[in-house]
């Protein structure tokens, strides 16, 4: 059964997901990549990653979320971490973009990697490392990042579909997994709880107790109930208790029976979650890459050399 476009948009929203695999343009990546020109650069990140969410393990889930955002808009080319300027219209102030957290993390370690080795890692190698050690270190699966990205010099307009990506289905269900960590504000969860018939009515009873009708728009709640600080396949267990935090979450197991099967198979084979987890990621990694001359390596990752 073919998957009908309403849900796919939905979960594009939720998920802030991207897609399949663009070649690189240009230039060639490698895990290698800065092995001689910056030996230190894959531990000085992941050092970033874990003292930040040490002092707040929230971040983790902020930085997962940066980098889907930064993606999926024009690609892997950190253009979401641009200030808005006089001249041009940043990906930071887009509606979808204003909750978006973890840019003083990438502050912070792009500080010291141009400390050790100044305007060799780039921003957007920086964002796609970051994701990964924050997974990691919340309990998910590991995989090999290819490096050599470049920063985008200038911003394009945003993206109207995910369509023109070519994200897959099921790629769009596995990193909607990356909700298993992380929380949602009030006001992105309200109308689900209040308003909509699949979801467990003593779940959305607790929610409403701190997410009243209008107000509150800032409370947190876990998107994942039971461990929402540890990456695991818990998310798509909630979703067969009809415990899916956002509208967005719960159409993943809502009738459509291709989604369900998927959603079943990572309720009782987890590592098939985190294969197929790991290989939407390594192909949004991989979207509409700046390679060689085509972009830059910026010295501050909010602003244009």
């Amino acid at each position: 059964m073919a998957p009908n476009k309403t849900l796919c948009l939905s979960l594009l929203l939720a998920a802030a997901a991207a897609a399949t695999l663009a070649a690189a343009n240009g230039g060639k990546l490698s895990p290698a990549y800065y092995s001689t020109t910056c030996p230190k650069a894959l531990p000085i990140v992941q050092s970033g990653v874990v003292a930040a969410i040490q002092k707040e393990t929230r971040i983790g889930a902020s930085l997962l979320r940066l980098h889907f955002h930064d993606c999926f808009v024009n690609g892997c080319e950190a253009s979401i971490l641009l200030d808005e300027t006089a001249s041009i219209a940043t990906e930071k102030t887009a509606v979808p973009n204003q909750s978006v957290r973890g840019y003083d993390v990438i502050d912070d370690i792009k500080a010291e990697l141009e400390e050790a080795c100044p305007g060799v890692v780039s921003c957007a190698d920086i964002l796609t490392l970051a994701a990964r050690d924050s997974v990691v270190y919340l309990g998910g699966p590991s995989w090999e990042v290819d490096l050599g990205r470049k920063d985008s010099l200038t911003l394009t307009a945003l993206a109207a579909s995910f369509s023109a990506q070519g994200l897959s289905f099921r790629d769009l269900i596995s990193l909607s997994g990356g909700h298993t960590i992380g929380v949602a504000r009030c006001v992105s969860f309200r109308g689900h709880i209040y308003n909509d018939s699949d979801i467990d009515p003593s779940f959305a009873e607790s929610l409403q107790q701190i997410c009243p009708r209008s107000g509150s728009d800032g409370v947190l709640a876990p998107l994942d109930l039971k461990t929402p600080t540890h990456f695991d396949n818990c998310y798509y267990r909630n979703l067969l208790r009809k415990q899916g935090l956002l509208h967005s979450d719960q159409e993943l197991f809502s009738g459509n029976s291709e989604a369900d099967s998927i959603v079943r198979t990572y309720v009782n084979q987890p590592s098939v979650f985190f294969k197929d987890f790991v290989q939407g990621m390594i192909k949004m990694g991989n979207i509409k890459l700046l390679t060689g001359s085509q972009g830059e390596v910026r010295t501050d990752c909010r602003k244009v050399n």
